[in-house]
């Protein structure tokens, strides 16, 4: 399928590995433009290598404002066609183990910055009539994850902003929709399983034996077929979905709406 995404400009956050690698190298072998945004410079260099004429390369934490000023710079007057919002979560955690400290955090790393963003782009689109944002998130939003409070609840804020603000510009041209991942074969995963070996007294290799084996399709997720349904939404082809949480997880989510 030809998704018409040729030429486009498309910014992708947490481009240095998994997801966001991913999902720019399968926007440039669509011939898209990527602005790969991570805080690691050799990452982001060694992803640039694959399409040099295609990738351009920002190193910063979209956390903070001055990253965010340097987008917008690199940006200038071309016009956006879709972006896809993503970093790191927080630690793993069991709601008693989290202070306050760790809250506050969480709502810095996990929803502030995607506000800025999302305010700082979207006006954009509007006024160019079309854009599609793809935000990742987690499968723990529809199906809560054992050690991950800070990021189900903060992400879930995220679900909320999304889809009130999808109802809000509906008719613009713009899209937004979520995808949760569930587990994937990312380096991000290895947080719950370092966590459950805390827990347990069992070896790393044996939580993960265990938390695969809770995975209906008996196996982990790859990052390159995440990254096919990502672009599809980054699309025209996407046009009638918006306002959307699509997870993404082997079966893992049991209710009838996951």
């Amino acid at each position: 399928m030809n998704l018409g995404i040729s030429n486009q400009l498309f910014i992708v956050g947490g481009a240095g590995s998994g997801f966001g690698k991913a999902i720019s190298l399968a926007l440039v072998n669509e011939g898209a433009k990527v602005i790969a945004v991570a805080r690691g410079e050799e990452k982001l260099k060694e992803l640039q290598l694959h399409a040099p004429e295609l990738i351009e390369i920002l190193s910063g934490d979209l956390s903070n404002e001055e990253t965010l000023n340097a987008l917008l710079k690199k940006i200038d007057n071309r016009t956006i066609h879709g972006m896809v919002v993503n970093a790191g979560g927080p630690p793993a955690k069991m709601v008693l183990e989290t202070s306050l400290e760790d809250w506050d955090q969480a709502y810095k790393q996990i929803l502030r910055w995607k506000v800025a963003l999302t305010k700082a782009i979207i006006p954009k689109m509007m006024d160019n009539g079309y854009g599609r944002i793809v935000y990742i998130e987690s499968v723990s939003v529809k199906q809560p994850v054992e050690n991950l409070v800070l990021s189900t609840s903060l992400r879930l804020a995220v679900v909320g902003m999304v889809k009130t603000l999808s109802q809000e510009i509906a008719q613009s041209g713009v899209t937004l929709n979520i995808l949760g991942p569930g587990s994937h074969n990312t380096p991000a995963i290895n947080r719950l399983y370092i966590k459950k070996a805390e827990q347990t007294g069992m070896s790393f290799e044996d939580a993960k034996k265990t938390g695969i084996a809770q995975i209906p399709v008996g196996k982990l997720g790859e990052a390159e077929d995440f990254a096919g349904l990502a672009i599809w939404l980054l699309s025209p082809q996407s046009k009638f979905i918006t306002g959307q949480t699509i997870t993404v997880d082997g079966g893992a989510v049991r209710g009838i709406m996951g």
